[in-house]
């Protein structure tokens, strides 16, 4: 992939079908409603009924766009996961394009780390058996290509598959949750050691 031309943006596993122009709106309301709840009071205490309070609808409505709890959950994961990829693919730069690859590599693992951690019960309740982990997860995919990408444009020279996967690696949602709860790590200490290993690596 060259540095000038963006990755395919690659469909989320769980993806709904296409829905008319007004559904799609009413979905992706309620789907911001839960995002905002998830981020404030955490994925465990987010209920279909303060879904439906914050978007001012019934709760009959949650229940048939997303049939219960666990789906709604699930499509709350597709939809967060779909806008972080749309960021880094076609956003502002430094996260999207225009900027010089180290400033973008910088900007994604700052943006995946706070997106991992701001979801990190549903990334750790979806979690993919080991040997499927590294096969079937499209986002990661498009991760590593997008890495990979970054780092042919910086000219980095060495084994760029492998540093693609040593850095993904430092980036994976079990890891980020691990080094926030057990280890007591603040997000801006982890985001601090990501610059840090993009600035010794391409530096």
């Amino acid at each position: 992939m060259s540095a000038h031309t963006p990755p395919v943006l690659l469909p989320v596993a769980g993806q709904p079908p296409r829905e008319r122009a007004d559904a799609a709106r009413n979905r992706s309301r309620l789907l911001d409603v839960a995002a905002r709840l998830v981020a404030e009071h955490g994925a465990a205490n987010v209920t279909m009924d303060a879904v439906a309070a914050g978007a001012a609808v019934g709760k009959g409505t949650v229940y048939r766009r997303f049939g219960d709890r666990a789906g709604l959950m699930l499509a709350l994961l597709d939809h967060a996961g779909r806008a972080f990829q749309e960021a880094f693919i076609s956003g502002p730069p430094p996260l999207g394009p225009g900027a010089p690859p180290t400033d973008r590599l910088r900007a994604f693992g700052a943006g995946l780390i706070e997106h991992h951690l701001r979801y990190r019960d549903l990334y750790l309740a979806a979690e993919l058996p080991p040997d499927r982990r590294y096969t079937d997860d499209p986002p990661r995919a498009l991760y590593a290509r997008h890495i990979s990408g970054l780092l042919a444009a910086a000219e980095t020279g060495g084994d760029t598959e492998l540093l693609t996967e040593t850095l993904l690696a430092s980036l994976d949602p079990a890891l980020l949750a691990h080094l926030r709860a057990q280890r007591g790590m603040s997000q801006e200490r982890i985001t601090a050691g990501w610059t840090d290993l993009v600035d010794r690596l391409l530096g």
